[in-house]
């Protein structure tokens, strides 16, 4: 597969004043400024191959929209260097946004006097689209998203959920190879939430699209993307496939036992219980001091077993685990 992203030692710092305290203070700020240098982003390197779908998370602050302004040509990085579609975003923007498309989830790109209908259009013409190609994607993508009876209505009328979904239209009426997501499911319901992460990971498998996301919300990486980049204070600590994450940074498994007495009791070192209901008792299993079988073996002798499950932690366990390991670093 053809390298989509090819990220080198890309670093992004920004200069500010250093505040000095009391009017005389205030005062040399305006004529000797002392300037104080904050990486945002520091030194990263990674690639991203045609068809992948990745997620950059990490904390508040950590520089996940800076390295996806600087891919999509918003921000200049500082040092570095970053090629997109093999183009420099921050020198060939404008070649670039034919290839790409771009939903940040706290702003728009659509106008909010306009409808839904006439910012398509406007931004038809703006791709310099052919009408044919246009009608019949506008079609398609009106359809997948439900929003044929929104479409007369101004964007300021929409509401949150109303407004991702045109949104993600919007940035995928040019048929971009490329889709950048930043937060693209905050603040939606679930209905909106799962419409939203169903349609790019499909559009994605059925038309080899390359996506890259940032999100706090764990279902958005588990349910779309294979791959999770994690940075934390401007620099990449873990690289790796979804899967591969669970099982390097937890090895707890959660196993619920239905039975026909109220508990199930497993005293094992290794094993702890959950909050249980009557006929239901949740164990998680540290798997590196007890194996599985041990105590399916254990609760079993106990008889009375209707039926256990196995389970890995949920996503959410795992991003935890993560950052509390590089913190303490």
């Amino acid at each position: 597969m053809s390298q989509i992203i090819a990220v080198r030692e890309l670093h992004k710092a920004y200069r500010r004043v250093k505040r000095r305290r009391g009017p005389l203070g205030a005062v040399r700020e305006l004529f000797s400024p002392d300037y104080q240098t904050q990486d945002a982003v520091s030194r990263v390197s990674f690639t991203v191959s045609e068809g992948e779908r990745v997620a950059i998370i990490g904390p508040n602050g950590a520089g996940k929209s800076t390295t996806l302004k600087m891919l999509s040509g918003v921000l200049q990085p500082t040092s570095g260097s970053a090629e997109v579609l093999g183009l420099t975003p921050s020198r060939q923007r404008r070649a670039l946004a034919y290839g790409v498309g771009v939903v940040f989830g706290q702003r728009s790109q659509l106008w909010a006097e306009l409808s839904a209908r006439d910012a398509f259009l406007l931004l038809r013409r703006i791709y310099d689209q052919d009408a044919d190609v246009f009608r019949r994607r506008l079609g398609e993508l009106v359809e997948r998203f439900g929003i044929a009876n929104i479409l007369d209505q101004p964007v300021r009328q929409l509401s949150l959920g109303q407004r991702m979904r045109c949104e993600i239209t919007a940035s995928l009426l040019h048929g971009p190879k490329l889709l950048f997501l930043d937060e693209p499911t905050i603040g939606l319901d679930i209905t909106a939430k799962a419409a939203i992460r169903d349609f790019i990971r499909e559009q994605s498998r059925e038309a080899g699209q390359t996506v890259l996301l940032t999100s706090h919300d764990t279902r958005d990486i588990e349910l779309v993307c294979e791959r999770v980049i994690v940075i934390n204070e401007g620099r990449i600590v873990v690289d790796q496939p979804v899967a591969e994450l669970r099982r390097r940074f937890l090895s707890r498994k959660v196993i619920t036992i239905q039975s026909a007495t109220p508990t199930v009791t497993v005293d094992l070192p290794g094993v702890t219980r959950r909050a249980s209901e009557a006929h239901t008792t949740i164990l998680v299993v540290d798997t590196v001091r007890v194996r599985i079988e041990q105590v399916i073996a254990m609760a079993l002798a106990q008889g009375g077993i209707n039926d256990v499950t196995i389970e890995d932690p949920p996503m959410e366990e795992v991003i935890h685990e993560i950052y509390a390991a590089h913190a303490s670093r």
